[in-house]
């Protein structure tokens, strides 16, 4: 038994060392100079160190303009996505209404469309409205699909706290508002900083809407700005490239650490519950 836990770890630390081959050749890259990419060995560390191309990414680039619209529109998306889902999976887990399973499920129907799909009608829309190049408009496409994930997700983790410290506090005068911002929430916290944190790495790592309804370079986010170097005129500089990747991950990694300690409680507890 013994031997099959050790045979078992050494193979799962091969897998992570594997899965961490292109990171580490990326992050290899862009320490080098422009010609690394062009190496006929595949070699882990640079040949000469250097950080020219964070340099230019900086300077030469609008870097910041991107990092500040990705900010804007990530923390956007994840505050009204989740204060509505809060509410809208509270509702769907604890009050038994006529329509509740047909409301859900559709819901689950909506979300496997893929969001392609309504891209060129919500294009129309937007361009009846006014509401191309709009920060605001991205919000709301945003915040609509990434709700229905929320409401699931989070109505899992509503299902398996007991209703009776619910009850309990009833009895000790607590009102709708306050059983649910002061009892209910603190208990589902993993949940909403699991779901939170998924929202913002969803907004953040999309670029197919961010490229199509942001007209101009300036209100590009990371990732949109990632699309544009990587096919305009540094399209063949891989080192630049990855040298931008690196640092568009790095704040959604230092988060990802941030929150781990909620990663397995708030993921299962919200996944295995219908």
């Amino acid at each position: 038994m013994k031997l099959k836990l050790i045979a078992l770890n050494i193979i799962l630390i091969l897998l992570c060392f594997l899965g961490l081959i292109p990171i580490l050749y990326a992050l290899s890259l862009s320490l080098s100079g422009g010609g690394g990419a062009l190496s006929a060995e595949l070699s882990l560390l640079p040949e000469k160190l250097t950080l020219e191309n964070y340099r230019k990414i900086i300077v030469e680039e609008p870097f910041f303009t991107w990092l500040s619209n990705s900010v804007i529109l990530s923390v956007a998306t994840m505050r009204i996505a989740i204060g509505f889902a809060v509410v809208a999976s509270y509702a769907f887990s604890r009050f038994k209404f006529k329509g509740r399973n047909g409301i859900l499920k559709l819901l689950l129907v909506l979300n496997a469309f893929p969001q392609i799909l309504s891209m060129f009608a919500i294009f129309r829309l937007f361009k009846t409205m006014e509401m191309l190049d709009s920060k605001i408009g991205l919000v709301v496409i945003y915040a609509g699909s990434m709700c229905i994930f929320s409401i699931w997700n989070m109505k899992g983790y509503f299902d398996t706290i007991p209703i009776e410290i619910e009850e309990a506090s009833r009895i000790d005068g607590a009102g709708d508002f306050q059983l649910l911002w002061k009892i209910v929430l603190p208990l589902a916290m993993p949940a909403v900083v699991v779901t939170a944190v998924m929202v913002l790495i969803s907004v953040w790592n999309e670029y197919l809407f961010a490229t199509t309804f942001m007209m101009n370079e300036k209100s590009y986010t990371l990732a949109g700005g990632l699309y544009q170097l990587q096919s305009n005129d540094y399209g063949r500089s891989w080192p630049l490239f990855s040298a931008a990747a690196i640092m568009v991950s790095m704040p959604i990694l230092i988060v990802f650490f941030c929150i781990q300690k909620y990663m397995v409680s708030g993921l299962t507890a919200g996944g295995v519950k219908g």
